[in-house]
């Protein structure tokens, strides 16, 4: 054992992998239900959060590489869960939107989605949720 590496269990990106195993376990379940995948889900949330938005916002708002991001959108326009048109001050963009169909999706799995949200809510009391939210959002934003 080195003296230089942290215990796994003191490893920030461990703990990130294991946290995110924990949490998303319940929802990859409920998806596979809904047959949509995880970065699915992502973009669909996004949209209908946000509204309609170009690819490259989606793609940073929903944690996805734009070549991914465009695989996605492809396959979720093919059954009806986005629609995409051009952009209407410049047409080499796009602008893509929620269907019905994908907030229908969204619609479907909110309360299994808020149970689950509420499950890990509960687990970690109020405070320590809303900080440790505020604490990755911080990670993810630091301010310099």
């Amino acid at each position: 054992m080195t003296d230089d590496l942290p215990l796994t269990s003191r490893s920030l990106p461990i703990a990130l992998l294991r946290a995110r195993e924990k949490v998303m376990g319940p929802i990859r379940a409920m998806l596979a239900d809904a047959g949509v995948t995880e970065q699915q889900w992502r973009v669909l949330r996004v949209l209908n959060e946000e509204g309609p938005q170009e690819p490259t916002h989606i793609a940073e708002r929903a944690c996805l590489l734009l070549p991914s991001l465009t695989r996605i959108l492809q396959k979720l326009e093919h059954r009806g869960l986005i629609s995409r048109r051009c952009h209407p001050a410049d047409r080499r963009r796009q602008i893509v939107e929620i269907s019905e169909r994908g907030v229908q999706i969204i619609h479907a799995n909110l309360s299994a989605s808020m149970a689950q949200a509420e499950r890990i809510r509960s687990q970690l009391g109020p405070e320590k949720h809303e900080l440790l939210l505020d604490l990755l959002n911080e990670l993810k934003d630091p301010k310099t």
